[in-house]
């Protein structure tokens, strides 16, 4: 018989220690927490100021930006919004005339509004209003030509470094100037060789060939026409503010006014005191009143939106179904007005309820600062892929928002949570008409027809002549 003795505590407790000495001596005892446990993303105001300030990349799922194991990019089609900008004459109006109640109060400021006796207003000039900024880390032109670059690297494969290349452009200066600008970082020295920049005209009566498509008979309007882009935070503010300087005799629709000329100005300059002046729970409101405006009137919240949007997703389904032989690249530039419909016809953030007016939806799904920010962007991705655990091989879509992949929610079973083409075609069948529900005339185009018949001339790749005062519709 063979007896075995348990270990001795003296024996036991030697061999622990040394385990414990190894494991303290091993280089990965002692390296950096290798993930941090505090995220900002929720605290940022870049998040909180809607579609009026400097671009961020969407807050992610964890789904990888990088194409699955096994498959590769052959198609993208990308609708940009213009880059960062001044405000339009209007609103810098309204930044204007509060501004001039703030500096009425004719004392030296104090407090949080001390910054106010050296600060300055950052327009230029106002022959700027509405055109893209050109200064500051946030630069609007620095951004289209950075994101080209940036793309280049991600798509680049998808040029032969010869073939032409035909890029989008809605009739308007400023979103002109970011194709330009975007075209410039991504094709290099060999922009102007390669691009054919085609401007599409903003006019209604481009019917349905057109990057701006326009609801001639909008009747869902009513909600988007009440909104006062008034909440109760506002009111806090405005007391606060006019017991610093008494005198401004600041109203709710004036804190409104600067805290989206504070929004304005990061995309003019590296920084904004006005930031500071108000609390994180004012720019969540702020954030807010932008979300309402977006959603109900160019968004899901308008049920005519998902028609409009249905203008670019069937074409778009054109240039998935015949793939890289139609084209491997299509770059597309427009409004956020124009991009917001597309994402509701596309159904990847729509929330399961109506916005209330009246309250902060917190967490709902829609926020317009993970949306369309200045230099925002939707990308549909065609995946060609081997097969893998969990699907043939195939060719399968995703769409990715402001860089983060967005699934779509009745069609994730491909690879990197993508949807099968087949499927995809299926999914976007069940949409609205364009010329139905908005009673587009006969006379206008009936499809969106500039994709299957572009210019592939270079007249159009720079501006031709200095750009006029205030200058928006053009097709120059």
């Amino acid at each position: 018989m063979i007896i075995i003795r348990p270990l001795s505590a003296v024996v036991l407790g030697v061999a622990l220690t040394a385990q414990v000495n190894a494991a303290a001596q091993s280089p990965w005892s002692y390296k950096e927490k290798q993930f941090k446990q505090t995220f900002y993303d929720g605290y940022s105001v870049l998040k909180h100021y809607g579609g009026n300030g400097p671009y961020s990349d969407r807050e992610a799922y964890g789904i990888s930006r990088d194409p699955p194991a096994g498959c590769a990019v052959d198609q993208v089609i990308m609708l940009k919004r213009h880059g960062e900008r001044y405000p339009d004459p209007s609103i810098g109006a309204n930044f204007e005339h509060s501004l001039s109640k703030v500096y009425r109060a004719n004392s030296t400021f104090k407090n949080d509004l001390e910054f106010l006796n050296s600060w300055t207003y950052w327009l230029p000039a106002e022959s700027y209003y509405a055109e893209e900024t050109f200064s500051g880390p946030y630069a609007g032109l620095l951004s289209g030509y950075t994101h080209g670059t940036e793309y280049r690297a991600r798509y680049g494969h998808l040029w032969d470094g010869v073939s032409k290349v035909p890029m989008f452009s809605s009739g308007y200066e400023r979103i002109i100037e970011t194709a330009r600008k975007f075209g410039e970082g991504f094709f290099g020295y060999n922009y102007t060789e390669i691009v054919g920049l085609n401007i599409i005209n903003e006019n209604a009566t481009q019917g349905a060939d057109s990057l701006t498509p326009t609801c001639v008979h909008d009747n869902d309007t009513a909600t988007c026409g009440n909104l006062t882009n008034i909440l109760p935070e506002f009111y806090v503010a405005a007391k606060r503010l006019n017991s610093l300087a008494p005198g401004m005799n600041l109203n709710v629709t004036d804190i409104y006014n600067l805290m989206q000329m504070a929004a304005f100005e990061l995309n003019a300059r590296p920084f904004s005191p006005w930031i500071d002046v108000f609390t994180l729970d004012e720019w969540a409101s702020f954030g807010y009143t932008q979300d309402l405006q977006y959603y109900y009137c160019n968004g899901p919240g308008d049920r005519n939106m998902k028609a409009v949007g249905n203008v670019y997703v069937n074409a778009s389904l054109v240039l998935l179904n015949k793939g890289p032989s139609i084209g491997k690249i299509w770059f597309n530039f427009c409004h956020d007005t124009n991009i917001t419909p597309v994402i509701a016809a596309l159904g990847i953030v729509t929330p399961s309820k109506h916005l209330p007016t009246d309250q902060v939806a917190w967490g709902n799904p829609w926020s317009t600062g993970n949306i369309v920010p200045m230099s925002g962007h939707i990308v549909l991705e065609r995946l060609s892929c081997n097969a893998t655990a969990i699907s043939p091989k195939g060719t399968f879509v995703r769409a990715v928002l402001n860089e983060a992949v967005v699934p779509f929610p009745t069609c994730q079973n491909g690879p990197g949570y993508s949807c099968p083409l087949a499927d995809y075609n299926k999914l976007m069948s069940s949409l609205p008409s364009f010329i139905k529900s908005c009673g587009i005339p006969p006379n206008y185009p009936q499809y969106l027809d500039f994709w299957f018949n572009y210019n592939l001339t270079n007249t159009l790749d720079y501006q031709n002549g200095s750009i006029p005062f205030q200058q928006g519709l053009t097709t120059d």
